[in-house]
């Protein structure tokens, strides 16, 4: 059986089945000039140390380098990262999100708490009124203002039934001179109503005189005055 010696899954050299570790790792370092330290085994998967190979080989280069401070600088921003509390969007074993139970509770408590609020709202409306009813605790003294107090509605009752008692008077005096002349008007209202009857008396008459030959020498002289006043 032959025993293959793959480098980057390619074949690299081929060797007997009886062939020892220590053969195949000088046979190898001689066909690639590597350093024990440079390079590692693998059989079937598993790192071949010390054992007699069952299979092909496989020389895995080592690299260098590694995670360096990049796993520093991930454990100081990981120190930054908060961690939540917050299992609300998590479900339970029914399928129901924890927000919606949380929620629903606190409706719960809230009803629960609804009378209590109303009896405290009662309450401080009550002592609301209560503290407006009561009589003020500070006190007023002044004798010159209570006795000042008390003479001004005396003052004003006298004011007033004194103005009442000019107004009466006033009145009073008016009286017989409305009365006068309400007279006046009345009989200078009679004389302009007789003058236009007169007026118009003669102004008929002025027109029968020149017709009547039976009137009175009184008549022909009142007649006399009435057609001159026509003329002109």
């Amino acid at each position: 059986m032959v025993i293959n010696i793959l480098i980057n899954n390619k074949r690299l050299i081929s060797c007997e089945d009886q062939i020892s570790y220590q053969q195949l790792r000088g046979r190898i370092e001689k066909s690639t000039n590597l350093l024990p330290e440079d390079y590692y085994l693998l059989c079937n998967g598993k790192p071949l140390v010390g054992a007699q190979p069952s299979g092909d080989v496989h020389c895995i280069l080592r690299q260098l380098g590694g995670k360096g401070g990049f796993g520093s600088m991930l454990r100081a921003i990981g120190a930054q990262i908060e961690k939540t509390t917050n299992r609300e969007a998590c479900r339970d074993l029914s399928g129901r999100r924890l927000r919606d139970i949380n929620e629903e509770k606190r409706v719960r408590a809230w009803l629960e708490k609804q009378g209590e609020r109303e009896r405290e709202a009662e309450e401080r409306k009550k002592r609301k009124i209560e503290k407006l009813l009561a009589v003020p605790k500070h006190e007023f003294k002044d004798d010159d203002y209570e006795e000042a107090r008390a003479n001004l509605t005396e003052k004003v009752n006298d004011a007033f039934e004194e103005g009442l008692k000019q107004a009466e008077e006033i009145k009073e005096k008016q009286e017989p001179e409305t009365s006068t002349s309400g007279c006046k008007r009345k009989a200078t209202s009679e004389d302009k109503s007789k003058l236009k009857k007169k007026k118009k008396g003669t102004l008929w008459i002025g027109d029968d005189i020149s017709g009547s030959d039976s009137d009175s020498d009184s008549s022909e002289e009142e007649s006399e005055a009435p057609k001159k006043a026509v003329k002109n």
